[in-house]
């Protein structure tokens, strides 16, 4: 029996590189789907639904074999319908991070009788930057760093990057070398770090700075515990960060011995979470190996 699949996504800040358009159109050319409908964040239509209120109403748009990105006439900008979500057999998770707690709760709740990919309950958690400390055999030096005394402690080691827990993208994100501060491509003194960070203290980890890291940072994207292709993004000529969003451009890329070791040691423990798609960042560490 064919199967009636949701795409749940936000168009907001689509490009043509992202991805969804090509993977939906491959995904309604499967022989046991029948059907695939996107419903976009994007869209205030759908705001009561995407603020977790039980009163909502779901508007879709539904694709077909021509469905690609456009930015002067994006196709998921208009010809919605009204959809019940009872009707779907599979709802795959597009949405960027971050993505709270209590909305995750609820698409479990409006989904129950549904296969999500991936299972809501644990994407806060696995989708947060501090699950890597799980993982510390494979990883550069990390830290928990929830207060300025973590983060000068932690950088008075080696040059280190502060990431915030839940954004994606390079958002966010710190470098701490010496009494040098950057963010983005704007340097300050760590004494006016501090003060910042005095009037809105966050929780970070904190990571070792890998000074290969212009050899690129490669993507892994893990199905069912089976490697199915990776891209080395590379950055910018005047920056650090990799993120094709900051800059950075990518390529198609090979996979390395430690690479398919790491998948192994992780997959088991996602896979028990209910994660089965998902994607493994790695960069070369100071002695030459990927991490």
């Amino acid at each position: 029996m064919k199967k009636k699949v949701l795409i749940l996504t936000d168009h907001s800040n689509h490009s043509v590189e992202n991805s969804l358009y090509k993977l939906s159109v491959k995904m309604l050319e499967h022989h046991l789907v029948e059907s695939v409908d996107i419903v976009t964040r994007g869209n205030k239509i759908n705001d009561a639904f995407f603020e977790g209120n039980s009163n909502f109403s779901l508007w879709a748009t539904r694709i077909d074999e021509n469905f690609a990105f456009n930015k002067e006439n994006h196709p998921l900008s208009n010809a919605f319908d009204q959809v019940d979500p009872e009707m779907y057999d599979l709802v795959w998770l597009r949405l960027p991070p971050p993505l709270s707690e209590d909305f995750l709760q609820f698409l479990d709740s409006v989904f129950s009788n549904t296969v999500i990919v991936n299972n809501p309950n644990s994407i806060y958690e696995t989708g947060s930057k501090k699950f890597l400390m799980n993982f510390p055999q494979i990883c550069p030096s990390m830290k928990i760093c929830s207060s300025i005394e973590d983060i000068d402690e932690f950088r008075k080691q080696f040059p280190i990057v502060l990431k915030p827990y839940n954004e994606y993208g390079g958002r966010g994100i710190i470098k701490i070398d010496q009494d040098v501060v950057s963010s983005g491509l704007t340097t300050f003194s760590f004494e006016d770090f501090a003060k910042q960070y005095s009037q809105n203290p966050i929780e970070y980890l904190g990571v070792k700075f890998l000074k290969n890291v212009k050899e690129g940072d490669k993507r892994i994207i893990v199905v069912n515990g089976e490697i199915l292709g990776a891209s080395l993004r590379i950055p910018a000529n005047d920056s650090w960060l990799c993120n094709v969003s900051m800059g950075g451009s990518s390529n198609m890329a090979e996979i390395e011995p430690e690479e398919k070791l790491m998948v192994e040691q992780v997959n088991p423990i996602l896979v028990e979470k209910g994660i089965v798609m998902y994607g493994m960042d790695t960069l070369v560490n100071d002695d030459g190996k990927r991490v």
